[in-house]
């Protein structure tokens, strides 16, 4: 007999999600929620609901954390002219954001960028890698700074 061991915690997460399964909290000992990135579609801002049930874990970690800052970066494809790219950008970081907020997450903790598509993550032909959100926390070293 074969065991396959995945090393991979956000392919174990699909994998629970599409077996109709709810995926582990984590730990008691305050981990951080370890999916960082959200992917749109093309010329969209809305989240699905597998990225919904993600959010409110890290919703739930910074509640339990008030000392610390997420900043939640939206970027764009490289589809459009720039200001819309940056716009768009804004629309999914914010989109982000509001959920934090309706979950419960004070502003104070939450800090917006939007970089259009200035920051490709792999390359600038990636598009679909590029529509995305990405949260950064901040130590609670760098937030007091802030």
């Amino acid at each position: 007999m074969t065991t396959l061991v995945l090393d991979n915690p956000e392919l174990l997460t699909r994998a629970t999600l599409a077996s109709g399964l709810t995926p582990a909290m984590p730990g008691t000992a305050g981990q951080r929620p370890h999916r960082m990135k959200f992917h749109f579609g093309f010329n969209r801002h809305a989240l699905d609901a597998e990225d919904v049930e993600f959010l409110c874990l890290h919703a739930a970690y910074l509640r339990q954390h008030p000392g610390l800052k997420v900043r939640v970066h939206g970027h764009a494809d490289n589809f459009g002219s720039e200001d819309y790219n940056r716009f768009l950008s804004r629309l999914r970081a914010s989109t982000v954001a509001r959920l934090l907020m309706r979950e419960g997450v004070p502003e104070s903790q939450i800090l917006l960028a939007h970089w259009g598509s200035c920051r490709p993550l792999a390359t600038p032909d990636d598009h679909a890698a590029n529509r995305r959100v990405e949260l950064e926390y901040l130590s609670q070293e760098m937030a007091r700074a802030l």
